[in-house]
C-alpha cells in the first residue's frame, strides 16, 4: 500500500507538484466499455460527493506501471460492486484534474480513496488501506456502505408498523444476523421513500404476524389500507428494485458523465459523418442535433473543481512517531488517538482537524502538523499509557523540545477544536510536563528541521502491486490476486 506522507498543511504545494508534471495527450487508462466510472474535476462533486452511495476512487496516471498492473483487479472489483457501490477513476495526468488530485492529497500513483455520504450531506473521505486485489477492494468498500436498514424485533414490531402508517415499508425476514450489502443498497435506493427493515427468524411474534415459514422472504407494505405483498422472485438487485417500485420510485443517482476521451472520439466521428453526408440535409440535421445534446452535458467552464480537505496523515511506526514528534528537537505536534476502525466520534475529530489544516493551508499560514495515531498500535500504545489517557478518542498537543503537552477536552466539533488550537498558537492555557522517558534524547532528523513550506517534489509510484492474469500462476515475489469467481460473488448478494 502506498504510504501517504502528505501533511494537510502542504495541500497547496501538492497542487504545484502535480501541475509540474508534463502535459499528457494520451487517453485515459479505462475504456468506454469499462465498468469503472471515469470522473473528472467538473463531475466529481455531482457523481461522487452528492451520491447516496459509497465510492472508491483511483487517482492514476496512464503512464504509471503500477496503475496498469492494478487495472484488471480494479475492473473486477467494479463488476462485483455493480449496484452496491461506485468504482471510479480520475486521470491526474489531465491538466483539468491536477488541482482536484492535489486537493485530495495525491502524491503518488495509484492512490485509492473511499468517499461515503456523511451527516448533513458532507462526504467522508478516507484513504484506502486494504489489499490491492479485487477481493480486497470489494471487502473494504462493502464494509463502508452506509446502513439504513432498521433491525426490528418482537418488542418493537408494533411501533415500527405504526410509524408513519401511510408510508410504504419493506421487511426482509432472514435467518442471518448481519445485514447484506444487497439489502443495504436497496435501502439506499429507496431512502426516504420506503422504510426498509430486517427481522430475524427467531423473532416469533413478527414472523407469525406475517405467516413467514421460509427464508429469506421479502414483504412489501404499500402503506395505508393496501394489503401486504410477498416477493416471489430471485434475490437480485434489479428484480427487487422493480418489485418495490410499485410503492414508490427509487431515488435517482447522478449518472456518470462521459469522459473527455469519449467526447473527443464522438466529435471526430461526428465530423466524419458530416463530411460523408454533406449533400444530405437530413444527415446534417442529425449531426447538429447530436452536437447540441452533447454540449448540454458539459458543465460551465467557469465551474471550480471541488475542494475537499485531505485527511491528516497517519503514523503507524514507532520510529516515525519519534522522528516527527517525540525527540528533543521536535516542535509542536498534534496527535489524534483513534481506533483503527474509526467510528463516528473518531471521524468527527479527524474531520475537524483536517478542515482546520486545510483552512490554514489555503491562507498560506504556517500551522504545526497534525497526525492520526491508532490506539491499538504498538507505535502509540506506550505514549497513550504514559499520558494516562483513557478515552476511545483523544487529542493531545506536545512539544518535545520544550517538554510540555496539552490535553483536548471537548465535543470534537470544528469550532471547539479550532478554539483549542488557537489557544496553543497564542501560548494560552495550562501546559503539563511530559512524563520521563516519553521524549528521546537524540533524533537523526526531525520533520521540523526543514522549513514548513518545503515539499520534496519527486514523482513516486506506490509499492508495486502485480495482478496476474487468470490463466497464469503468480510470479515469485508478487502478491497473488484473489479472483472474483462466481463462488465469491454471492457473498455480497446473499440476504
Amino acid at each position: 500500500m502506498h504510504a501517504f506522507n502528505l501533511n494537510p498543511a502542504k495541500a497547496i504545494a501538492a497542487v504545484t507538484f502535480l501541475s509540474a508534471l508534463p502535459t499528457a495527450q494520451a487517453a485515459g487508462l479505462y475504456l468506454k466499455s469499462s465498468p469503472v466510472v471515469q470522473v473528472d474535476a467538473k463531475s466529481f462533486d455531482r457523481i461522487i460527493n452528492k451520491s447516496n452511495y459509497t465510492s472508491v476512487i483511483e487517482f492514476y496516471a496512464p503512464w504509471c506501471g503500477h496503475c496498469q498492473n492494478l487495472k484488471p483487479a480494479y475492473e473486477k472489483a467494479a463488476k462485483n460492486l455493480d449496484g452496491l457501490a461506485r468504482v471510479a477513476a480520475v486521470n491526474c495526468d489531465d491538466d483539468e484534474n491536477k488541482q482536484l488530485c492535489g486537493m485530495m492529497g495525491v502524491k503518488g500513483f495509484p492512490t485509492l480513496k473511499t468517499v461515503r455520504p456523511g451527516k448533513k450531506g458532507k462526504p467522508v473521505v478516507e484513504d484506502y488501506n486494504g489489499p490491492r486485489t479485487a477481493k480486497g477492494i470489494v471487502d473494504v468498500v462493502v464494509d463502508k456502505i452506509n446502513n439504513h436498514v432498521k433491525r426490528v424485533t418482537d418488542k418493537d414490531i408494533d411501533s415500527f408498523l405504526s410509524t408513519k402508517n401511510d408510508s410504504a415499508k419493506a421487511i426482509l425476514f432472514t435467518e442471518k444476523g448481519t445485514t447484506s450489502a444487497l439489502l443495504k443498497s436497496v435501502a439506499i435506493d429507496f431512502l426516504d421513500v420506503i422504510a426498509v427493515a430486517q427481522i430475524r427468524d427467531k423473532e416469533t411474534k413478527a414472523n407469525e404476524l406475517f405467516g413467514i415459514t421460509s427464508y429469506p422472504t421479502l414483504v412489501l407494505l404499500p402503506g395505508g389500507d393496501k394489503e401486504s405483498v410477498v416477493y416471489d422472485g430471485e434475490m437480485k438487485k434489479d428484480a427487487m428494485v422493480k418489485f418495490l417500485s410499485q410503492a414508490g420510485q427509487p431515488n435517482p443517482d447522478p449518472a456518470p458523465a462521459k469522459s473527455k476521451g469519449e467526447k473527443k472520439s464522438e466529435k471526430k466521428s461526428d465530423k466524419k459523418d458530416k463530411k460523408a453526408s454533406a449533400k444530405s440535409s437530413e444527415s446534417s440535421s442529425k449531426t447538429t442535433s447530436t452536437e447540441s445534446s452533447e454540449s448540454t452535458d458539459v458543465p460551465p467552464a467557469a465551474e471550480k473543481p471541488v475542494e475537499v480537505a485531505p485527511p491528516i496523515p497517519a503514523i503507524t511506526e514507532a520510529d516515525k512517531l519519534t522522528k516527527e514528534c517525540l525527540n528533543r528537537k521536535a516542535h509542536t505536534c498534534v496527535l489524534a488517538f483513534v481506533p483503527a476502525a474509526h467510528g463516528e466520534t473518531a471521524e468527527k475529530a479527524l474531520t475537524s482537524l483536517a478542515e482546520l489544516a486545510f483552512k490554514h493551508a489555503h491562507g498560506q499560514r504556517h500551522l504545526f502538523p497534525f497526525f492520526e495515531v491508532h490506539t491499538d498500535n504498538d507505535a502509540s500504545s506506550s505514549l497513550f499509557k504514559s499520558l494516562e489517557l483513557s478515552g476511545e478518542v483523544e487529542i493531545v498537543a506536545l512539544n518535545g523540545k520544550r517538554g510540555w503537552w496539552r490535553h483536548y477536552e471537548g465535543d470534537f466539533s470544528s469550532e471547539s477544536v479550532e478554539s483549542w488550537i488557537d489557544a496553543i498558537r497564542l501560548s494560552e492555557g495550562v501546559k503539563k510536563k511530559l512524563p520521563e522517558g516519553v521524549v528521546s534524547e537524540v533524533a537523526e532528523e526531525t520533520a521540523e528541521e526543514k522549513p514548513a513550506e518545503t515539499v520534496e517534489v519527486k514523482v513516486e509510484e506506490s509499492v508495486e502491486v502485480e495482478v496476474e492474469p487468470e490463466s497464469e500462476s503468480p510470479s515469485k515475489g508478487a502478491e497473488p490476486t484473489p479472483e472474483a469467481t462466481p463462488a465469491e460473488a454471492p457473498k455480497h448478494e446473499e440476504l
